[in-house]
């Protein structure tokens, strides 16, 4: 089986596969702060008794601390199940829940004011941009795809001045909708600008 999470935003969601890659079960919660206390529970429901011999989870971007507790909830089941474990795009996640087949723009709040906002073909689900951690002004002029979701949606297309704006959060439900190369990242943080703190050095 194949058990997915994410927490890079303001949903908890996990998700448990049979080797069919059927979905059978899943828990979707809005949550917004507090990803660390409700995440293991709610895996623990989802699996309900079971294990799983493979891993997929959200690596970003994101919530910078949503992020490193679902990584880090990760490393701990790989290592008591000594199973796979796999990072997936949470943007490329997002632009899954869509729904739709023309181009969907992901948008999600960052720090600073900022967006991360990449472009998905939403047939493939494949990315038709790289990836930006941009003002929403700048963002604007980044963006073609008519159709953007995410939380940040609303500030981009109130920026262009057109399009549609969805709201949605991603479900790990989707997971495995994504292609291949989106789901077989590394196991670690997806950065789409270097953190605000420095290490200092000694001089």
């Amino acid at each position: 089986m194949l058990l997915a999470f994410d927490t890079s935003s303001a949903a908890c969601t996990a998700a448990l596969f049979d080797e069919a890659g059927e979905c059978i079960a899943r828990r979707d919660e809005v949550i917004g702060r507090g990803h660390a206390e409700r995440l293991v529970p709610m895996i623990a429901e989802v699996l309900d008794g079971r294990s799983a011999s493979r891993i997929l989870v959200g690596v970003g971007p994101g919530s910078f601390t949503g992020i490193r507790v679902a990584i880090a909830a990760a490393h701990g089941l790989t290592i008591g199940w000594k199973a796979e474990l796999l990072g997936m795009n949470s943007l490329a996640l997002l632009a899954a829940g869509a729904g739709s087949h023309e181009p969907v723009a992901a948008a999600v709040m960052g720090g600073h004011g900022e967006l991360f906002v990449q472009e998905f073909d939403g047939r493939t689900l494949l990315p038709t941009s790289e990836l930006h951690n941009v003002p929403p002004s700048e963002a604007a002029g980044l963006t073609s795809a008519r159709l953007v979701v995410g939380s940040g949606a609303k500030l981009l297309v109130s920026a262009r001045g057109w399009g549609e704006a969805r709201e949605i959060l991603p479900s790990a439900a989707n997971g495995l909708k994504l292609p291949e190369a989106l789901r077989s990242l590394p196991s670690k943080p997806v950065y789409a600008r270097a953190p605000d703190a420095r290490v200092s050095v000694a001089a």
